[in-house]
């Protein structure tokens, strides 16, 4: 089974913010990236119907506008 939850990261320790479907102890593999990508920022905003290839061109993009700009 595989789902997301956000999570906080305090002290050595990723804290969910909402219950964990696991019994303890359960083994489980961990994917982890950060809230602070454009991606994530606008994920739900829209559907997404292009391709992954038209995506990391896009987000490509987007990093090259913000990296001018600063």
């Amino acid at each position: 089974m595989a789902i997301t939850v956000e999570a906080v990261y305090e002290n050595g320790v990723l804290k969910p913010s909402q219950p964990l479907p696991w019994k303890e102890g359960e083994r489980v593999s961990v994917a982890v990236s950060s809230l602070d990508s454009p991606i994530l920022r606008a994920y739900g905003i829209m559907g997404w119907k292009g391709t992954s290839d038209e995506l990391d061109r896009l987000l490509a993009e987007i990093e090259a506008d913000e990296d001018e700009r600063a």
